[in-house]
């Protein structure tokens, strides 16, 4: 099995990189998880605390079940996925059935940032994108997808994700095999990484 690492900037383009590479492989080989559906069960908290959390933080992420989870695809096991829901910031309590396939491609902002995690990628890739695109991405989607008001998503931008960014993501790029500038469609980058998956696969 191989096991890719997908990192970058929160609205940085990582879910099109996914897509680009998904598309250029047969299908039933390859398998997506995502990190959103690791961050910690906060059960034990109220709406009104869970709001409070800031989930663009390393600690938010609960690193041990997605290792654990990892490791029993390599041996072949099937896995449950936890479903996280961003109206309710929690887990639902529902799972999804995941099977082992050839490659599996982990992505979420964080990923990079785990030691232990970093050392489970055969490749790792940041996708970079310009801070004021990715800003106006994370504004579409979470007023669209996640209910989010503007007043409260630019805060939130401001007061959290655009410092977290600079000190937990922005770095990790130093742990990167490849950098796919994600400005524009880039078709060069994913030949490459399609290059690497079917010479590894070989």
């Amino acid at each position: 099995m191989l096991i890719i690492g997908i990192a970058g900037g929160t609205g940085c383009g990582k879910t099109t990189v996914v897509n680009q590479i998904l598309n250029e492989l047969p299908e039933g080989e390859v398998g997506v998880i995502s990190q959103d559906s690791y961050y910690k069960d906060t059960s034990h908290l109220s709406y009104e605390e869970r709001v409070k959390i800031n989930f663009d933080h390393p600690r938010s992420i609960d690193f041990e079940l997605l290792e654990e989870h990892l490791k029993e695809l390599r041996k072949g096991n099937d896995i449950n996925q936890p479903v996280y829901s961003f109206i309710k910031h929690n887990r639902t309590g529902d799972t999804i059935l995941t099977h082992p396939r050839k490659v599996m491609i982990v992505e979420g902002i964080l990923i990079l940032t785990n030691p232990e995690l970093r050392d489970m990628f055969d490749i790792k890739i940041f996708v970079h994108a310009d801070s004021d695109e990715r800003l106006i991405r994370r504004l579409k989607r979470d007023i669209t997808e996640r209910g989010r008001d503007i007043d409260e998503v630019l805060s939130r931008y401001q007061n959290t994700l655009k410092p977290m960014h600079q000190q937990f993501i922005e770095p990790m790029k130093e742990y990167a095999d490849i950098i796919i500038p994600n400005n524009k469609y880039n078709t060069v980058a994913v030949d490459i990484v399609k290059t690497i998956i079917n010479q590894r696969l070989v």
